[in-house]
Order: structure tokens, then sequence, then C-alpha cells
């Protein structure tokens, strides 16, 4: 019978592919259960069983406390029973006293069965969480097991893993019983055990299968420096070599593309690009946009901005279907980029230097006005200042000096010596030029002559054109008219009017 024992634990731990020990740990934590649910000892009462591997022998050891007084049988006992067992127990310590049921019973079995089965669920989910945590972020196969609404099943050997629908990329399409290639994005524990996903979308996946297919890249030659992907459409890969003498792109490419296409097939044709990365940040960028031809690369390092120019016919190219190119370079490289053609960029930079000589200008001119501004002020200076010499000169100059006309000589020898001496110059003073008023009937005069002249019509000359308003300010009103505009002598208006330019018309007299 015991033999039997210990040959279902050996079989359980091979169906789980669980060591015996983790069996046997997990029977004897059953047991506790079952001993305590079948009534042999108190909820409250520490016990403890123990399996022995070789015979199959099953005990079970009540733990106490030892005291000098017991108060609590169940859980206590004495130092003098204590040291029948063993001589060194003291006061304090906690010996483990046999108290194995001879009987477990109907109920206690089933119900170590059913504690069995869970403790083994556990023992094996814990064994699959400790195996499949470890390979997070590697590459695994598995099978499509079922595919649901939004999420497909895989299997993966000891456990399923899910492919949520926001990692399967757009232009995939999966079948039961498909062999596929994903990357482990996480292991978590769930009350139902652990709980795997896993992912095709992931850009990790590209760099795993880098390092499978690429025997440079394992061994650490050539080096994935940076991974920019849209998975299922175009992905973007930079390379750097290790090593002198070693060209990494060619490495990743392989033989005409033999190396690279096993990849490409894998991903469902899923487009790769593989760059050369370079220390230089604007060669990188112009690596990350090929195949476009760069013209030049300007950095702005305080925005982390890459203004890039390329040729005109190379635009749409560098831009790539709905930015795609672009949009892959700046994942790639972690700068923003900013595509401008020739013509573009040569217009800005004229409209940049048209702004910037119109900015010179205004400062021109307002460092212009403040100078005039501050020009008055420093000529102007304090009354006190000024010397009463300089005053004086200053108000000459605007004198008029008129010399005066010499005497006769008769007139200077009849002079009396008391007369006073004529003054050889005579000073006159300047008078201020005052406008008079001019009078109202030389301004009304003068408004007559400048006021434009007065058309006066004219009768044309024999001969002369004459124009449709000259015409028309000559007809009479309608209604002064005789009956069918005709005068009095039956002549038409404009006849007589014509005759009389003519000098051919003379007015009927009254006698006539």
């Amino acid at each position: 019978m015991k033999t039997d024992f210990m040959l279902a634990i050996t079989q359980l731990a091979a169906e789980k592919n669980l060591s015996k020990d983790v069996v046997l740990g997990a029977v004897e934590t059953a047991l506790v259960s079952a001993y305590k649910k079948g009534g042999f000892f108190q909820p409250e009462q520490d016990i403890i069983v123990r399996i022995i591997p070789a015979s199959g022998e099953v005990k079970v050891y009540l733990r106490k406390t030892i005291v000098e007084e017991v108060t609590n049988p169940e859980a206590e006992i004495s130092l003098a029973s204590a040291r029948k067992a063993n001589s060194n127990a003291t006061v304090g310590e906690i010996v483990e006293v046999e108290a194995t049921p001879k009987n477990a019973g109907r109920i206690a079995a089933q119900t170590a069965r059913q504690v069995i089965l869970q403790r083994l669920h556990e023992a094996e989910h814990n064994a699959v969480y400790e195996e499949y945590s470890g390979k997070e972020g590697d590459v695994v196969t598995g099978v499509v097991q079922r595919i649901e609404p939004r999420q497909v099943i895989v299997d993966l050997g000891r456990v399923e893993a899910v492919l949520p629908a926001t990692e399967q990329p757009k232009n995939e399409r999966y079948r039961v019983g498909q062999r596929l290639r994903v990357y482990m994005v996480e292991v978590a524990r769930t009350p139902r055990g652990p709980q795997v996903v896993v992912s095709r979308a992931h850009r990790n996946l590209l760099r795993r299968l880098f390092e499978l297919e690429i025997p440079e890249i394992a061994n650490g030659v050539v080096e994935i420096k940076a991974v920019a992907r849209e998975a299922g459409q175009r992905s973007k890969v930079a390379v750097a070599a290790r090593q002198q003498g070693i060209d990494p792109v060619g490495c990743c490419v392989g033989l005409r593309g033999i190396r690279i296409q096993s990849i490409v097939n894998e991903l469902n044709g899923e487009k790769i690009d593989v760059v050369q990365w370079h220390a230089d940040t604007a060669v990188f960028i112009s690596n990350a946009l090929s195949p476009a031809q760069i013209t030049s690369v300007e950095l702005n390092e305080a925005e982390h901005t890459a203004t890039v120019i390329v040729p005109d016919k190379q635009l749409s190219l560098a831009i790539g279907k709905e930015g795609q190119n672009a949009r892959l370079a700046a994942k790639l490289t972690g700068w923003r980029i900013d595509i401008k053609s020739i013509s573009a960029a040569e217009v800005k930079k004229a409209e940049e230097q048209a702004a910037a000589q119109r900015q010179a200008t205004v400062l021109a001119e307002a460092e212009k006005v403040a100078a005039e501004a501050v020009a008055p002020a420093a000529a102007v200076a304090p009354a006190a200042e000024v010397e009463p010499e300089k005053v004086a000169t200053e108000e000459l100059v605007h004198e008029e000096v008129v010399p005066a006309e010499p005497a006769p000589e008769s007139v200077a020898s009849k002079a009396t010596p008391e007369a006073p001496k004529a003054p050889d110059k005579k000073v006159v003073p300047k008078k201020e030029e005052v406008e008079e008023p001019v009078p109202l009937e030389v301004a009304l005069s003068s408004a007559e002559i400048f006021a434009p002249p007065k058309r006066e019509r004219q009768a044309p000359e024999p001969g002369q054109i004459r124009f449709a308003e000259d015409i028309l300010a000559d007809r009479m009103p309608r209604g002064k008219r005789g009956k069918k505009g005709k005068d009095a002598g039956g002549l038409d208006a404009r006849v007589k009017k014509s005759k009389r330019a003519k000098g051919e018309y003379s007015e009927p007299s009254e006698e006539s």
C-alpha cells in the first residue's frame, strides 16, 4: 500500500512536469487541511505532516510550546514531559509531538484528494510562471489554438498565450494550426494561473529576428543601434560595425538578400530598410531618409529639430507615402525632421533676408529719429551758462550797418570845436517784417482773377461737328412745340436751327 502511494506520487510528478519534492510538499499541505476538517485536531492547533520518501509512511506532528505550568493542553506542554523526549529542552521552546491518527476516514480522504489537486494546480502554475517569466523579451514559437473576435489564443506548449488585437499587424490573417513566431511581452500572475501576452507588432520582434538570422549580430560584431517599425508596412533598422573592415549593412542583407529575405517572409512581406548608423547626427539623418538623396541638413540643438533640404524631384520620395519615410526616420533618429525642397528653401531664405533688411531699416530710422530728438536739446544751453560778450555779438549780427555820408569840406571847416564829431558809422536796427493785411477789394479781384474761366457755349461754325450735349441742350420742351414738332411756319426746329447757324434762315416778320 505504501509502495503504491509513492508510485502515485511519482506518476503525478511526471504528468504535471513537476519535481517529486514539489508533489510531496503539495500532498503534505493537503493532508494538514484534511486532518483538521476531519475533526482529528482543533482548527487553532498547529500541526504538520511529513511523508517519508523511502517508505511512504505518513506521520502527523503536533507543535506545542514548553511552559512550567500548563494552562492550554492543546498548545502547551510541561517542561517535565518535554524532557522525556529531549533532555535538553528548555522553557519557551517549541517541540513536535507525534499525534498521527489511526484512521483518517472517508471524508478526510476526499478532502485530502481535493486539496491535493488544488495544491498541484498551484504548484504547476508557479512552475509555469517561473519558466516563462524569464523569457520576457524573447521570441518563442507557438501554434494558433483558436481565434476569437478580439484576440488569438496561441499554444506555447505548457501555457496558452494571448495575442491581442492591438498587437496584431493589420495585414496579417491567422488560421487554426498555423505556426507563428511571437514576441513575449508580459507574463503576469492571475487567479486562473499565469497569463502570457505575446505580440506580432512589437518593434523588438524585428530586433530578435535579426539576432536569430544574422550570426554577426548574435556574435556582437554588428550592433543594432535603433529600430523603427510600422507593423505590416515598413521598418527601418540602423546598424553599426564594432570592428573595422566590416560592412554592417552587407552583413544584414546577405548575398543577394538571402538573409533579409527570410525575415521579410516571416513578417509576411513587410519592407525592411537597413541603414548605417553614424556618430554625426546630420549624416545619420541623411542615411535614415534613404533611398532619397539629401542635399544638406541643418540642426537646431535647442529645439531638437533638423531641417533637411532635398532636390525638387526627390521631395516626394523623401517624404514617402502618407509621410511614412519621414515618420520612420524621425522615430529612428529621435529628431523632429522638417523636409523642404531646394526651391522652397530659397524662397524662404529670400523672405528671411527681406525681413531682416526691413528690420534693419526700421532700426536705422528709429536711431536717426532718436538722434534728431537729442540734437536740439544739446544745442540749447541754459541762459546762465552763456557769456554776456557772446550774447552782444549775436545781437549785432542781426543789425544792418549803414556807412555815414562824408560832410563837405566847407562845412567841416566852419564847424566849431565844441560841436560833437559825427560818427563814422550809423547803426540802424533791422525792422521785423510784418505782413500788411490785404484789402477786401484786392482779395476779391484776385479771387476773380484766379477763378477758372466760365465756359460759354458758342454756336458751331459751318461744317463743325456738334456733340450730343449741345444738341440736346438747345431742344425745346416737347410740350411747347407745335404739332409734329413744327413751328408756325411749318419748319422743324432742328432744320430751323441748322439754317440759322448757316445764316440761311431769317425770322418771318409779323406782316408776312
